[in-house]
């Protein structure tokens, strides 16, 4: 059974900075099509980034050019380097795993069937 485990979350000024992680296991992550989705508090959940084990990588528009996805296969973790945070940005952050690459890219991401608690992240202005 994957498991998946997010840290890095926390709170920050608008223009900061954040590097949330992700440690799969009972998965090989280099197999699998990795990613994160957010939800804030009343809106829908969004898919933010996703990553292929060939290294290829999808954004949402809404963080393209500020936030990065990599990958460290022989930690089998998975990481989301955010930069120029805004508050829009505010959310719970859960990482999210499947097998085979998604039809949709990062919007699938939240129909996953491996997904971990989430770590929150709030940007104030």
């Amino acid at each position: 059974q994957a498991q998946l485990v997010e840290s890095g979350g926390g709170s920050v000024q608008s223009g900061g900075s954040l590097r949330l992680s992700c440690v799969a296991s009972g998965i090989t992550s280099r197999y699998y099509y990795m990613g994160w989705f957010r939800q804030a508090p009343g809106k829908e959940r969004e898919g933010v980034a996703g990553i292929a084990g060939d290294g290829s990588t999808s954004y949402a528009d809404s963080v393209k050019g500020r936030f990065t996805i990599s990958q460290d296969n022989d930690k089998n973790t998975v990481y989301l380097q955010m930069n120029s945070l805004k508050p829009e940005d505010t959310a719970m952050y859960y990482c999210a795993a499947q097998s085979g690459r998604p039809g949709g890219g990062y919007y699938d991401i939240p129909k996953f069937r491996y997904r971990g608690q989430g770590t929150q992240v709030t940007v104030s202005s």
